[in-house]
């Protein structure tokens, strides 16, 4: 249920990526700049960031059932109306506001060839702020999945085993990425890039279903036995601070959390990193387009993005590395922090996307090592929110795992709307820069941030806390 939860946010986040740019897409009928879009990535990551503030909080206080309920409800919800923008832009600028898609579609073209003054950047506006109004209630929902799906992983796993739970639930992030290019360009090619979003969006709601029939916690679900108990209770039995039951646990407040290093150390190794995943989620199809004219409906296209995320998939044995390590005697945090120093040395593959595509002219050289970055970035993922779990009590783990998603998308915002100013910048002054020139030099100098993130984000992370120590709630 966590995997398809998360393949089904990743799949969300993904219809606007997919369906921007090319013929027929909404970076076409809107009339869109780079910085427009870089403007509504970079507002959906700050917007998901502030939210996670707040999520994981929410989690703690609601649960896991109810509070993940409401989490996949608001987001699905904030996807489908995505679909209606193109209307409601039609509504506000020519008062017509009771047209079909199409219809909506042909007005906009009209009054965008009538010759009113500027009417092109009053489209390009209105729609842009119209999408960023959907985005944040997308980001609103999508803030509570990883508390959530944390929060359960640390109710049903002992902590030598959560890395590779994490591992699978998280990978879910390359499958839903991996099913969208079959899936997303297609519904937009034959049904309009409206359907995409109420399709994809509409799959939560069947998610929720089965959600409230499946999901109790282990010690009031009657499909886990007593030896299963006693293995998922296995570490409150072991270390004298923790409980065995979550409601003994004295919850740690929100600013008390924020003394602490461990918890530091878990929000700039997210800040550092998550901005390189949400790069190269948002902008892969749009570079793409730009770098070598394939568009995300093309069969090339789609044959790249899919290679892409199935080289992701290499994560799922991420999460297994840490605990060769344990196995040979090392403690659980000790053995994480191997492991992703390991993960982090591949994103340098990064510095060579853009010079091996150059010189051969061909963008197989950058799919490949994207997807390797993308691999090492989930098997990051995985172990960095494992580190939750080590140190930090069941009762405040979703809070911790908030802060720590906002620090993410605090850097996220940092990166997309960076990212969208520079291309466009770049493109307009020819800008040269590390032998590139033009809006090939801007994707080179992300390429290099992204590539040496991961080992500045995991060396502060060991200044800070440099061996294993747990924070007991006092």
């Amino acid at each position: 249920m966590l995997f398809l939860a998360t393949t089904v946010n990743y799949m969300d986040r993904q219809v606007l990526s997919l369906t921007y740019p090319g013929t027929g897409g909404i970076q076409e009928e809107f009339g869109w700049s780079d910085d427009n879009y870089g403007t509504i990535t970079g507002i959906f990551s700050i917007a998901y960031a502030l939210c996670n503030l707040f999520a994981g909080k929410f989690i703690d206080w609601m649960g896991t059932k109810k509070g993940y309920l409401w989490a996949i409800f608001i987001w699905s919800t904030g996807a489908v109306i995505h679909a209606f923008c193109a209307i409601a832009t039609s509504g506000i600028l020519t008062g017509s506001w009771i047209e079909g898609f199409e219809g909506a579609k042909e007005i906009l073209r009209e009054f965008k060839a009538s010759g009113a003054a500027d009417a092109g950047l009053a489209i390009s506006t209105v729609s842009m702020w119209l999408f960023l109004g959907c985005r944040c209630i997308l980001a609103l929902g999508e803030a509570g999945n990883f508390p959530a799906a944390i929060k359960v992983t640390a109710e049903y796993f002992p902590k030598k085993d959560r890395a590779f739970a994490t591992a699978i639930f998280n990978s879910g992030a390359s499958v839903g990425a991996l099913i969208a290019p079959f899936t997303i360009p297609v519904i937009a090619k034959f049904f309009g890039w409206e359907m995409a979003f109420i399709v994809i969006g509409a799959l939560g709601y069947v998610w929720m279903l089965f959600w409230v029939i499946l999901y109790k916690k282990p010690q009031e679900c009657d499909r886990v036995n007593e030896a299963e108990r006693l293995y998922i209770l296995q570490d409150s039995e072991n270390e004298e601070t923790e409980n065995t039951e979550e409601e003994d646990e004295k919850p740690i407040s929100f600013l008390k959390c924020l003394t602490f290093r461990q918890t530091w150390s878990f929000m700039v190794g997210k800040f550092m990193t998550d901005g390189v995943w949400w790069f190269f989620l948002f902008w892969t199809p749009a570079y793409l387009s730009s770098q070598f004219g394939i568009n995300p409906s093309d069969n090339l296209g789609i044959v790249l993005i899919f290679v892409l995320y199935l080289i992701t998939m290499l994560s799922i044995l991420g999460g297994k590395l840490p605990t060769v390590f344990i196995n040979r005697g090392m403690n659980a945090y000790a053995g994480r922090m191997r492991a992703m120093f390991i993960f982090a040395l591949f994103p340098l593959a990064g510095l060579f996307a853009q010079p091996l595509g150059g010189i051969f002219n061909t963008p197989w050289f950058p799919v490949i090592l994207i997807g390797i970055i993308g691999a090492a970035h989930q098997s990051w993922s995985a172990n960095i929110f494992s580190t939750v779990g080590d140190m930090f009590p069941k009762s405040t783990i979703a809070t911790i795992t908030g802060l720590g998603t906002f620090a993410g998308g605090v850097g996220s915002f940092i990166i997309n709307q960076g990212a969208g100013k520079l291309f466009t910048y770049a493109e307009e002054t020819n800008l040269h820069a590390l032998g590139f020139e033009g809006k090939p030099a801007g994707y080179m100098i992300i390429f290099c941030i992204c590539a040496v993130a991961y080992l500045i984000g995991w060396m502060i992370m060991k200044l800070l806390v440099p061996r294993y120590k747990p924070v007991v709630a006092e």
